[in-house]
Formats: C-alpha cells, structure tokens, sequence
C-alpha cells in the first residue's frame, strides 16, 4: 500500500482583499510541517498541488521547512477550492457587510458561514449555479481524477498532496460514500495545515486520519491552530 498525505493550505488572509495569500502564520505553520515531516525521516516521492497561490506558497513553506529537495509538484487546477464568494452571492447577492470593529467579527464571520453552507448545499443539489464555477458533479470529477492519478504511483509510494478544504473534504467523502450534507460539515471543520491520510493501492483509496496537526501538539505551538 502507498500513502497519501492530503493537506490543507496554512492559514490564508480571510477578510482581507486578497484572501489568496497565506497569512504569516500560515507560513510558520507550513514551515513547521515540512520540519515534523523531516524530523521523522520522511521522503516524497511525488506531489500534487492546486494551483492557487495559498497553495504554492503552503508547499513553498513545506519546502523550506524540510531544508531538503523535493519532487517537482504536478500542477492539478482540479484541487483549487471553490470560489466561497460566488457560493454565498448565488443566494444573497447584496454584499456581505465587514466587520467596523472587533465586537462585530464575530456574529458577521457566524453569518457568512451560514451563508456558505447554504449556497454549497444548493450547489451541491444543482438548484443553483454560482458565477464563474463548474458544475458540483464536475467539481467532484476534478478531485477524483487527482485520485485516479495518486493510485497510478507504485505500491509503496508516498504521495503529497496540497489543496484546500473543499477538495479534501469532498475526497474524504468520496472515499467514504458521504451525502453532500456531511461533505459540508467536514469540509468546514477542517483546520490550516491539518494533513488527512489515505492509504492507497491500485484499486482503491482508504481513509486513515482526518484533519490532524501533529506538527502543532508542542506546547509551544498549539496557539497557532486556526480555521479560516
């Protein structure tokens, strides 16, 4: 059996103009995973990522953190995240409202993620067809074709992949035959840089861990565990 190794991106730069930009700390977080990985001696021996820049830059700080070489990624676009804006606009056109101070934060961020299991449910059901983005079945295509691609590997491989929670949930639900419903809690729960594995062979994929940081168990770094 081959591994595969599935992490979300490090914490990017929610409410700002351009959210597609790891944050500092989700730099540090990368680099700290990819010092855990050498650490314990591991070795890629391929690497799939998304192509949006939170994920570049993730496996840039993986990178360094491992302060050794690694494979040359595969660029897959079919592991890059909806478009979380064009979900919540399907269904609530008018612009969500930002936050004027920090005593505000905190029920607006609860409302835009209300909105966006909404719109995900809705788009998952094929009711609505948000701005700009693929068909949900055709989503689901782009991520298990990178399945298809992780399960060509020889037995025995170990395999990066870098995406955002989207994609991995929806591979963790694929994996498992979940309904669209417990896709969503999943891919809303799951937090920056936690890695998932599965354990695969030329026939299928197997689930092992979901959604964990053993990178930030240390007493000294358990405060930069984040979600958005």
């Amino acid at each position: 059996m081959g591994t595969l190794y599935l992490v979300r991106h490090g914490q990017a730069s929610f409410g700002a103009d351009d959210y597609d930009q790891l944050s500092e700390l989700g730099h540090r977080q990368s680099v700290r995973l990819g010092q855990y990985w050498a650490e314990r001696g591991l070795r890629f021996d391929a690497i799939l990522t998304g192509t949006l820049r939170r994920h570049t830059q993730t496996l840039a700080g993986i990178a360094e953190g491992a302060a050794s070489g690694l494979p040359q990624a595969l660029p897959w676009p079919g592991l890059n995240e909806y478009d979380s804006e064009a979900v919540i606009e399907a269904i609530h056109p008018h612009p969500l409202e930002r936050p004027r101070s920090a005593a505000e934060a905190p029920e607006l961020y609860r409302r835009h993620f209300r909105l966006l299991r909404d719109g995900l449910a809705q788009w998952m059901a094929g009711t609505v067809s948000p701005r700009g983005m693929p068909s949900y079945n055709d989503f689901v295509r782009g991520v298990t074709d990178a399945l298809d691609q992780v399960r060509a590997h020889p037995v025995g491989s170990q395999v990066l992949l870098v995406s955002s929670g989207g994609p991995i949930a929806t591979a963790v639900g694929h994996v498992l035959g979940l309904s669209p419903e417990a896709t969503i809690e999943l891919n809303l729960r799951i937090r920056n840089s936690a890695v998932t594995e599965f354990q695969f062979s030329p026939k299928r994929h197997t689930l092992l861990t979901y959604n964990t940081l053993p990178h930030l168990d240390h007493p000294e770094v358990r405060d930069w565990v984040t979600y958005a």
